[in-house]
């Protein structure tokens, strides 16, 4: 009898897997030696954080005076590079919740990595945020906690306070999602385990994973409650993070559009970045039938509508500042396209814009070196966007003799290669240390052992009928 084969999807595991290779394949990784190039990788991550950490520290015992601020442009690169980070973070949550509540299977290969990446991604951001305070060892104070210093609590109107709770929310979240989808695979580890040490860490954090049929039940009520939970934040965080700019009254700023059109960019630029990282674990780690061509598709797919909406939010700023007949702000938008930046600018819209149009071509989405080039264009892009919406609508005050230039010095510079170094180094961390591939939920979506075995196995086991 033959096996019915749907001509509308491919197998989203190649190759020919049985349950004990997807086992072996993703285990091997975290249980044989590091490699050289892996050693290489890392080395080179470390010495970037290094590097960064050095530009941070002169930085907080300096005071931020030594970065390009000026009294004009009291906002630059600090912020970019905050929202920057924040955005890169959201593929993670909604790959893992939304994509889960949707009941999209393509997303069990790549869901791991997307949520280390969140994890590691909102890090970056908050250092951003201590180092912009000037007095970080006074970070506590934007918590509403009770002190002897009498009447002292936060601004509870202040959209900076909002943002506190929402990435503290987001990354509270985001790692308990995460660790609770490690447990099935740390059971496995702990099980393969053949040194003591390894056996009792990967068993001290498999939280005395069973296997059994109740613990599976429970693990699967948990993932769709915080599937539930994790869902609001996909929108409210960069919807916070966007009301930083859209609750004040600065030409350029003062606009009602840009939650959704933050929330379309975070999405945008977070896969992108999944992209990037997810096309070179997939051949460093020889991981080619568990991430196909199939994810890759997918994921060029989702930066396509959401580039796509991105782009119509450019357009739409252009025409509310006309439509509003606010001379300032439509000359905050000229002058982004104009002005002095304005090669800041036509980056933006050829990154964001006609670059992701590419994907429409199925030859391009599904060709591995155009979809990571792209993709880390598409990141250049956001980067650029930031830098726009805040430095452009800065620069340009209400009074001429309050018009100024940002240039960022080498600690701007500094502090950003340290969001970079920290970023890959837990990232090679993780990838050494954890099965980058959720082993369970890929298993899960295999079309049956049987079917999945190369033909020379399935002829015998019918003539063994």
């Amino acid at each position: 009898m033959s096996h019915v084969v749907s001509p509308i999807r491919e197998h989203l595991v190649t190759g020919g897997k049985s349950y004990s290779d997807v086992t072996h394949d993703i285990c091997k990784q975290v249980e044989g030696e590091p490699t050289k190039e892996w050693k290489i990788a890392f080395a080179i991550s470390c010495v970037i954080f290094a590097y960064g950490a050095y530009c941070l520290f002169y930085t907080w015992w300096q005071g931020i005076g030594v970065w390009g601020l000026n009294k004009t442009v009291g906002w630059a690169w600090d912020i970019t590079n905050f929202v920057w980070w924040v955005g890169i973070g959201h593929a993670g949550t909604l790959i893992s919740a939304v994509l889960l509540l949707f009941r999209q299977k393509w997303r069990t290969s790549i869901n791991r990595s997307a949520e280390a990446m969140t994890i590691f991604a909102v890090l970056c951001a908050a250092s951003f945020i201590l180092a912009h305070m000037g007095r970080p060892w006074l970070a506590h104070w934007a918590l509403p906690l009770p002190n002897a210093f009498g009447s002292l609590w936060v601004n509870f109107n202040s959209p900076l306070v909002w943002d506190v709770f929402a990435i503290s929310t987001y990354l509270s979240v985001s790692l308990l999602f995460w660790y609770m989808g490690l447990v099935p695979d740390l059971a496995t580890i702990r099980d393969r385990a053949t040194t003591k040490g390894r056996k009792f860490w990967y068993g001290l954090f498999s939280l005395g994973w069973t296997g059994s049929a109740k613990t599976w039940a429970r693990y699967e009520y948990m993932s769709l409650i915080l599937a539930g939970i994790s869902t609001p934040l996909v929108l409210s965080v960069h919807t916070i993070v966007s009301m930083d700019f859209a609750t004040s009254v600065i030409p350029g700023w003062h606009t009602t559009i840009f939650p959704p059109y933050f929330v379309a960019g975070a999405i945008f630029s977070g896969f992108a970045m999944v992209q990037t990282l997810l096309l070179i674990t997939r051949v460093v780690f020889k991981l080619e039938d568990y991430i196909t061509i199939e994810h890759i598709e997918m994921m060029n797919i989702v930066v396509t509508v959401t580039g796509s909406v991105v782009g119509i939010a450019y357009l739409t700023e252009f025409f509310i500042a006309w439509y509003s007949g606010v001379e300032y702000e439509s000359y905050a938008f000229i002058n982004r396209a104009t002005g002095p930046y304005w090669w800041a600018y036509w980056m933006m819209m050829t990154c964001n814009v006609i670059s992701p149009q590419l994907f429409w071509f199925k030859s391009i989405r599904t060709n591995l070196m155009v979809s990571f080039f792209l993709s880390i264009v598409v990141n250049v892009g956001m980067w650029f966007e930031r830098f726009v919406i805040i430095v452009t609508s800065l620069h340009r005050d209400y009074l001429p003799s309050s018009w100024a230039m940002f240039s960022p010095t080498m600690y701007d510079i500094g502090d950003y290669i340290f969001s970079f170094g920290l970023f890959f180094t837990l990232f090679f961390l993780f990838a050494k240390f954890l099965p980058v591939v959720n082993m369970a939920e890929v298993k899960s979506v295999m079309k049956g052992v049987s079917s999945n075995f190369p033909k020379k196995v399935a002829k015998k086991s019918k003539s063994e009928e």
